[in-house]
């Protein structure tokens, strides 16, 4: 064999031998960390998926592993972060249907008045000549918005408190257009005098439907229950009662009830599952005792008197008559 194809041998101090060609350094290219597996901007919010990987904040596989959760096709968040109807509302005007105005119950939600859950299509508006947008888990309809009726809360476009009343009194059953309007006015985002005079500017399908639904509200109702009461009462030949009532005796408060009759000392108050609780009914047993003390009369609604209006109103009738 040829000497020039012998590899060079040397021996070191420690009379190892030492190959130099076969331990000849190579240069290396220097290696580039891969994206985090939770970036912190991407933590607390939705964002788009395809955006992630094209920015280099995640992985195609990242994506796809068990810290996301997708809330519509592209949109994820992660999976520590709650999911709300307000997350998916803000998500879908934000990302999935980007520029378009969050509406109806989905609005409502945004201000805070909880008419939607997780569980319900996020309600969104988008113009006119805009192409059809079909995504699962959003309802998506075309319509022109006035100006002056959309805003901006927490990064996206909402309608106002008094168009979401308006919209919803024009769309729903009465009895839960009037809910609508109650709770989104005794929440006090919405003006109910706003409110009447914007849907008795509102024209088109649902108008007038809106418009007698905002006229039954009152705005004082602190549950759907109480709205169910007072419209059925309303419904009746009984005398209108005042809600939300403070009773005083030579002075002295008593009690807030539900609905008075003043002139006849008769309180009708709604009972609802969370009476029941030892602590509470103890404080209304002592309510209870101060009110017949004052010589006034309770008469108590539950859900299942709602089912039987005729003689939930008989009971009524008597103890006003008494």
């Amino acid at each position: 064999m040829s000497a020039a194809l012998i590899p060079r041998t040397v021996h070191n101090a420690s009379g190892v031998d030492d190959d130099r060609t076969a331990r000849r350094p190579t240069p290396q290219s220097p290696r580039v960390p891969p994206p985090a597996a939770v970036p912190s901007s991407l933590q607390n919010r939705a964002f788009r998926g395809s955006a992630a990987v094209r920015d280099g904040l995640l992985t195609p596989a990242q994506l796809r592993s068990r810290a996301w959760r997708r809330l519509f096709p592209g949109v994820y968040v992660h999976r520590d972060v709650v999911v709300t109807h307000a997350l998916l509302a803000r998500a879908a005007a934000a990302v999935a249907v980007p520029d378009a105005v969050v509406t109806g119950r989905s609005a409502a939600v945004l201000w805070e008045v909880e008419l939607a859950g997780p569980g319900d299509d996020v309600e969104l508006t988008v113009p006119p000549g805009r192409h059809p947008v079909r995504v699962p888990g959003i309802r998506v309809r075309r319509a022109r918005l006035p100006e002056d009726q959309v805003l901006r809360h927490r990064g996206v476009p909402v309608v106002s408190p008094e168009a979401s009343a308006v919209e919803l009194a024009g769309r729903a059953p009465l009895e839960d257009a009037v809910i609508a309007v109650d709770r989104l006015t005794v929440a006090g985002v919405a003006v109910l005098p706003r409110v009447r005079a914007l849907a008795d500017r509102t024209t088109g399908p649902g108008s007038r439907r809106a418009r007698r639904a905002c006229a039954l509200a009152d705005g004082r109702a602190e549950s759907p229950q109480e709205t169910r009461v007072r419209l059925l009462v309303g419904q009746s030949h009984l005398p209108a009662p005042i809600a939300q009532f403070r009773v005083l005796d030579h002075g002295r408060f008593v009690a807030r009830v539900d609905f008075a009759w003043p002139e006849r000392r008769v309180a009708l108050e709604y009972d609802g599952i969370w009476h029941g609780d030892p602590t509470q009914f103890a404080a209304d047993r002592a309510r209870l005792n101060r009110l017949t003390a004052a010589g006034w009369t309770v008469v108590f609604v539950t859900a299942a008197d709602l089912h039987r209006p005729s003689e939930l109103i008989a009971r009524i009738a008597d103890a006003l008559a008494r």
